[in-house]
C-alpha cells in the first residue's frame, strides 16, 4: 500500500514538473529553440535549397543566365530559376499584370520596364525595399539616379536597377570643331547652343540635316519632351524651344514622323550632324557596314539631362520567399551582379562604382568616353505614375498637335500639366 501511495505521489510530482517546465521561458526555452533550429537546418539539408522564380525577359546575350548561375553558386540556401518572358515589352507587361493582379506568388523577383514601376507599386504588387537596403548598407546614391527615380513611388523605393539605358547626343567629331566638341562633352551648353551648332554645321561633308530626334506621336516623343522641358519643370519654355527646331530647316522636313529607327538611319548613313538617341546606335555604327565610323563619332550628355530607359528589379509583394528574393535582388543589382551583366552582355551598369572597373570598361567602349559618363550621371526619369500609359498618351497627343501647328502652346502646357497631376 505504501508503495502505491509513493508511486502516485511521484507521478503527480512529475506531471507538475512537466507543466512548470512548459511555462518557463528561460534556459529550457532556449534549448527548445536550438533544437528547433537544428531541425530546420536538417530539413533544409534534406529538402535542398529554396527555389526562387525570377520572371524576366529573354536575353540574346549570355549575361542573365551567367548572373543566375553565379548567384546559385555563391550560396547554398537558395536556387534561382529564370522564367523567360518574350522580349515584346507590351506583351510581357500584360502577362505580368495578369499574374500579379490575381495575387499569384509564381514569381518572387520580376524585371520591370522603368515606366511600369509606378503602376505596379500603386497597385500593391511590389514590396518596398527601403528597410532592406538600409540593412544591407546600400544607399540610393550607389545606383543610377534615373533608374532609382523611376522606381520611387510616393517616397518609397520599390526597385533597384537591373540595367539602365540613357538618351544622349551623338555628333560628328570630324565636322564639329574641337572647341564646340569640348563644350558639348562638358555638358555646359543649351538647346539654343545646339540649334546654333546644327545650323552652323549642316551641309558639311555631305550632311543634309543639322539635328535629328524622335518627334513622332509615340513614347519617344514623351521622352524628348521630358528632356526639352527639364523633367517637365519648364513645360512652356521647353516646348517653345522644341518647336523652334521643328519649324526650322536644321531638322528633316518630316521629323514629326521620326522614331529611333529613322534617327539612327539618318546619322549612321552620314545624313545628319547631330542625333539624339540611345546607346544601341553606337553599337550599330561599331558593328555595321555604314557610312559613319566610330572614330567620326563624339558622345555628349543632353543639355538638361537624358531620359532614362532600361529595366528594374522588383520583389513580388506576394512572394512566399521574401528573404530569398531580396538576397537575389541585392546580388544582381550590386557590384558582383552588375559586373557580370556588363562584361557578359555589355549592359550598362546600374551600380555606379562598377563603371570604374577595368574589365567592365574594356567590355563597354562607351564607358571610356567622358561625354557618355556625364550622360549617365545626368539621367532624368519619366513621370512615375499609377496610370503611366494614360499620362504618356495625353502628353504625346497634345505635344504633337502643338508641334504640327494645330494647337497653341498655352493649351498644350495646360493639357500636359493636367496629365502629370
Amino acid at each position: 500500500m505504501m508503495k502505491k501511495i509513493l508511486a502516485a505521489f511521484l507521478a503527480i510530482a512529475m506531471a507538475a514538473g512537466m507543466t512548470a517546465c512548459g511555462g518557463q521561458p528561460a534556459s529550457s526555452s532556449k534549448s527548445a529553440d536550438t533544437e528547433s533550429q537544428a531541425a530546420e537546418s536538417k530539413a533544409e539539408a534534406a529538402n535542398g535549397p529554396v527555389t526562387l522564380k525570377f520572371g524576366a525577359q529573354a536575353d540574346s546575350t549570355p549575361a542573365t543566365q551567367a548572373v543566375v548561375d553565379a548567384f546559385n553558386s555563391s550560396q547554398t540556401k537558395y536556387k534561382v530559376e529564370w522564367e523567360q518572358f518574350t522580349n515584346d515589352s507590351a506583351q510581357m507587361h500584360d502577362q505580368l499584370l495578369t499574374s500579379l493582379s490575381s495575387g499569384s506568388s509564381d514569381y518572387d523577383v520580376i524585371s520591370l520596364d522603368v515606366v511600369w514601376a509606378g503602376e505596379f507599386a500603386a497597385a500593391g504588387y511590389l514590396s518596398p525595399l527601403d528597410v532592406k537596403m538600409s540593412e544591407a548598407g546600400y544607399k540610393k546614391t550607389d545606383f543610377n539616379k534615373g533608374s532609382m527615380d523611376s522606381g520611387n513611388y510616393q517616397g518609397k523605393q520599390y526597385t533597384l536597377p537591373f540595367f539602365p539605358d540613357v538618351a544622349m547626343l551623338y555628333y560628328r567629331s570630324d565636322i564639329v570643331s574641337k572647341e564646340d566638341g569640348e563644350k558639348l562633352v562638358s555638358g555646359s551648353y543649351t538647346y539654343d547652343d545646339l540649334y546654333q551648332m546644327a545650323a552652323k554645321y549642316k551641309g558639311q561633308k555631305g550632311t543634309a540635316d543639322g539635328y535629328v530626334f524622335q518627334a513622332k506621336q509615340y513614347e519617344g516623343l514623351t521622352c524628348n519632351a521630358n528632356e526639352f522641358t527639364a523633367n517637365f519643370q519648364d513645360i512652356k519654355g521647353g516646348l517653345q524651344v522644341m518647336n523652334k527646331f521643328i519649324t526650322s530647316k536644321v531638322v528633316p522636313s518630316d521629323v514629326l514622323n521620326y522614331n529611333e529607327g529613322s534617327t539612327d538611319a539618318s546619322f549612321k548613313d552620314g545624313k545628319s550632324v547631330f542625333s539624339r538617341n540611345w546607346p544601341y546606335q553606337y553599337g550599330l555604327i561599331k558593328a555595321g557596314d555604314v557610312a559613319v565610323k566610330t572614330e567620326q563619332v563624339g558622345i555628349a550628355p543632353l543639355p538638361k539631362g537624358g531620359c532614362v530607359g532600361g529595366w528594374l528589379l522588383g520583389m513580388n509583394a506576394k512572394s512566399k520567399n521574401a528573404d530569398g528574393a531580396w538576397e537575389f535582388i541585392k546580388y544582381l543589382a550590386g557590384p558582383d551582379g552588375q559586373k557580370i551583366m556588363s562584361t557578359k552582355g555589355s549592359y550598362l551598369p546600374g551600380y555606379n562604382a562598377v563603371m570604374k572597373d577595368e574589365e567592365v570598361i574594356k567590355a563597354n567602349p562607351l564607358l571610356t568616353m567622358e561625354g557618355f559618363q556625364k550622360a549617365l550621371n545626368t539621367t532624368i526619369a519619366r513621370p512615375v505614375s499609377a496610370q503611366y500609359s494614360k499620362t504618356s498618351d495625353t502628353i504625346q497627343i497634345n505635344i504633337h498637335k502643338y508641334l504640327s501647328g494645330s494647337q497653341d502652346v498655352d493649351t498644350t502646357e495646360k493639357a500636359v500639366q493636367d496629365a502629370l497631376k
